[in-house]
């Protein structure tokens, strides 16, 4: 495998099982192995951040030890914020004071990063990207981790948006349609894995506003699971790479055991090293 600039990197969300995610990208920095574009949706869009402006460690900080530190999943913000989790924390207060992001550097990164949202109006994906305007990108990030019913709209460019997982949960054929003939692609299920809840219509009360949002989220079992399928075949043609936990996740969505997270992102680092190790890692340096 080589990088160039037809290749790109891939992540899935998942919530709390994205520190498989963090273990993989950690990985990679650690081998400083950049790709030319990466696209993430929702846990992988947060986490794919930090990558972009070449935090190590930065994304597992904030999963795991600033979780055990703040608590910040729990239906109390249901009360204060009208979300599971405290967003006023995550997307304020972690970025600007706590666990600062490096604006400048991600900017001088020369590669393509985007995120998925869910544009509510449409029931379309939004493939984001943003530059230059800080707050336009936290914004975007926020709006593609944004887990429907348990969080709240977000307006981005004046659009009402949720979590890109909704609609597009492995972005591949997005990457593919970008030029990219050859994709690392980072799950956090394993191989085999299929939602097994039946999908079912929505009432009319749900999302009232926005029609073309129920009807998506009537299909969301459907669609993941096809798109595991696709991602599976393309595996087998050898036309993607896939790096995934290789046993059964028992990491929740909104896991809050720090112990289990922890396992999960050294799973994630140990998966990189198995299956991108092998490679010849001095093709998988990409510049500009």
């Amino acid at each position: 495998m080589e990088i160039d600039r037809h290749t790109g990197l891939v992540l899935e969300g998942g919530g709390m099982r994205g520190v498989f995610t963090c273990g993989v990208l950690d990985w990679l920095l650690d081998q400083q192995i950049q790709f030319p574009y990466t696209v993430g949706v929702s846990a992988g869009a947060c986490n794919g951040l930090s990558y972009m402006s070449h935090q190590r460690g930065r994304a597992r900080y904030s999963n795991i030890d600033m979780l055990a530190r703040y608590k910040y999943i729990g239906l109390k913000y249901l009360w204060t914020q009208h979300s599971i989790l405290d967003q006023s924390l995550l997307y304020e207060e972690f970025p600007e004071r706590l666990v600062p992001y490096d604006f400048e550097a991600y900017k001088a990164n020369p590669a393509v990063f985007e995120m998925v949202t869910t544009n509510c109006l449409t029931g379309l994906p939004n493939y984001l990207s943003e530059r230059n305007d800080y707050r336009r990108l936290v914004r975007i990030a926020k709006a593609s981790s944004s887990l429907p019913y348990v969080c709240p709209v977000v307006i981005v460019d004046r659009m009402p948006m949720l979590d890109g997982g909704i609609v597009d949960s492995i972005p591949v054929e997005r990457a593919i349609g970008q030029g990219c003939g050859l994709c690392v692609t980072v799950l956090t299920r394993n191989r085999g894995y299929r939602k097994p809840k039946r999908d079912i219509h929505l009432p009319r009360f749900i999302y009232r506003r926005f029609p073309h949002l129920r009807e998506v989220l009537s299909r969301r079992c459907e669609c993941y699971n096809r798109q595991l399928e696709l991602v599976e075949r393309l595996e087998d043609e050898g036309r993607i790479i896939v790096v995934r936990p290789q046993e059964k996740v028992a990491v929740d969505r909104l896991e809050e055991n720090t112990a289990k997270l922890q396992a999960l992102y050294e799973e994630g680092y140990a998966c990189a090293q198995q299956v991108l190790g092998a490679l010849d890692l001095s093709a998988l340096k990409w510049t500009e």
